[in-house]
């Protein structure tokens, strides 16, 4: 069972280039019944794993901006630290649980409605203005919803980066992915020290999500990359709703 949710959600990263850890986290919470701590350790490690390869492309390539992840990752690691921090200080009040899945949950569905509204706007051409000292702004409360829920820092690192640099798209995909390959790693690390890891669920997750990415990789040029996008937002949405809904009820008893 885990090898086999291991393998769906590295064949989704694979073939829409989403981030695993909105996906992973509450599927392991709903799913499963993994504690928020530990779903959301495992999860930022096997987002780490399964989006190693992807990176590795795009840095092989020349894709990847180092002064510019290394601007984002001192805003970011930061905030993957406080938020890490702050997740473990409220799983450790029962009468917080609640609060923490609705937060997580509240979290996924925002970054899935962003998802959305992302793919069906316009694009348009224009010309913007190189603002890089503005990123590592930007990159801190990523970092931190990061590090509390670690749910994917991939649509609003790639608004940054649009916003505040004049990247090409593909320089803008790879600096994404090595940031944020670099967070999950720093926030899973956090979560190994401190004991949130389920490392037989891990393995069985990653033993899956290895074959899933190449599939997800070998298909993803087969198949519509933004019909795949809208309907893994979709899911996200329900998925997202269902902790928020958990944890509402859970305070209204």
């Amino acid at each position: 069972m885990e090898a086999l949710l291991g393998f769906a959600i590295a064949m989704v990263v694979g073939l829409t280039g989403m981030g695993g850890g909105p996906l992973a986290a509450p599927l392991l919470m709903l799913v499963l019944g993994v504690p928020p701590l530990e779903a959301v350790g495992t999860s930022l490690l096997f987002v780490t794993i399964t989006k190693a390869s992807a990176t590795a492309v795009y840095w092989w390539r020349g894709h990847v901006e180092w002064k510019i992840v290394l601007r984002l990752l001192a805003g970011g690691a930061p905030g993957v630290l406080l938020g890490t921090l702050f997740l473990q200080k409220m799983s450790k009040h029962p009468k917080l649980q609640p609060i923490v899945l609705a937060t997580i949950g509240f979290v996924i569905v925002s970054l899935a409605l962003l998802s959305l509204v992302k793919a069906f706007r316009r694009k348009v051409v224009e010309q913007r203005e190189e603002r890089p000292s503005a990123l590592p702004w930007a990159a801190f409360p990523i970092g931190l919803e990061v590090g509390f829920s670690s749910a994917g820092a991939g649509a609003l690192t790639s608004l940054s980066l649009m916003q505040f640099t004049r990247l090409e798209p593909a320089k803008i995909i790879g600096t994404d992915l090595m940031f944020g390959l670099a967070i999950a790693a720093l926030g899973g690390s956090v979560h190994l020290a401190a004991g949130n890891l389920n490392p037989h669920l891990l393995l069985a997750l990653s033993t899956g999500g290895v074959f899933g990415a190449l599939c997800g990789a070998w298909l993803g040029t087969r198949v519509p990359a933004k019909v795949l996008r809208v309907a893994l937002s979709a899911v996200m949405i329900f998925l997202g709703q269902q902790l928020l809904m958990k944890g509402v009820e859970a305070l209204t008893r």
